[in-house]
């Protein structure tokens, strides 16, 4: 069944919090606070989330800039390892990955997402696809070579999620050669934000995404059932009997989606990444009115949180 996300209210007692921090944070703006910036280096998948929804509002309320840069996350702890970037915020797609690339003294999850397909509605696997009459899996077997992106799953969480999709459903719908015959066929696209450029001008019929992004692009989003979704935390186990084995040899399980976020202990503008996180945590609407999944087991902490960020 074809869905477009709609936003959820948020509680009176969000509401209020929601109220105090932009209070304090506009208070805090007008005693000096403006010009400042703090630097973020995010997964793509939240490009426009940051850009169009948290930015603006964040710099309202507190006068610091967001400036963001936006990669797969692969790409992202990268560039971290190698030290060719310096962030004050570093957040994942994939809350393992970042723990285990990086090993930070701490990280906060904060946010969830689904996958499924975007589609452009003038093509005519869009039109079928928004029809609901035939499953999504046989109008993707129809597709021709590069009809479909899925992100370069070697850069990106959301493209080795993409091919474990395809795993889970071969076995769910029985689709003998079903992830086989998809990864061979699909267009992968090295740059995560850009990978529904194609759908949009209709270049190509529909791109695997999380929902947020069909949300943003104003695209029909057809979300993958709970079994291959990678939206439902009881099914862990099932999603790890999915994998994708990297160039070099590594091996990662299917696991639920869960963004997450940290600030490197020689951050060089702690103060203002420390605000930025309070403030997403804070105001969890401005995810929710993006797309993404933002519910009671959010926020939740591993290691030493600093003091100035309060859960």
């Amino acid at each position: 069944m074809v869905s477009r996300w709609r936003s959820e209210r948020c509680s009176r007692r969000t509401a209020l919090r929601t109220v105090a921090v932009s209070t304090l944070g506009g208070l805090a703006g007008c005693l000096g606070g403006g010009g400042s910036s703090v630097d973020v280096l995010s997964a793509g998948s939240l490009a426009r989330t940051f850009e169009d929804h948290l930015n603006p509002a964040f710099e309202a309320d507190t006068g610091i800039r967001i400036h963001g840069e936006y990669h797969g996350t692969n790409a992202v702890l990268r560039m971290i390892e190698d030290e060719t970037k310096h962030p004050d915020v570093i957040v994942s797609a994939d809350a393992t990955l970042l723990r285990e690339r990086l090993s930070p003294d701490w990280d906060i999850e904060f946010a969830a997402n689904s996958l499924g397909i975007a589609a452009n509605p003038e093509t005519a696997f869009g039109r079928r696809l928004v029809a609901g009459d035939e499953p999504w899996y046989a109008l993707a077997r129809e597709t021709d070579d590069g009809d479909l992106a899925i992100s370069d799953p070697e850069l990106d969480p959301l493209g080795y999620r993409a091919i474990q999709a395809f795993d889970l459903a071969e076995a769910e719908h029985d689709l003998a050669g079903f992830r086989e015959a998809m990864t061979d066929r699909v267009y992968m696209e090295p740059e995560e934000p850009q990978l529904l450029a194609g759908v949009e001008t209709g270049a190509r019929v529909g791109a695997v995404v999380y929902r947020n992004m069909a949300v943003d692009h104003d695209l029909p989003f057809h979300e993958f059932p709970p079994a291959y979704n990678f939206a439902d935390p009881e099914r862990a186990a099932a999603y790890a009997e999915a994998t994708y084995t990297f160039e070099d040899g590594t091996t990662v399980a299917g696991r639920p989606i869960r963004y997450n976020l940290t600030v490197p202990g020689d951050a060089d503008n702690r103060e203002a990444a420390h605000r930025l996180v309070q403030y997403l945590l804070d105001n969890p609407d401005i995810l929710q009115e993006a797309g993404l999944t933002v519910g009671e087991a959010f926020p939740r902490s591993t290691g030493d949180v600093p003091e100035a960020i309060d859960l």
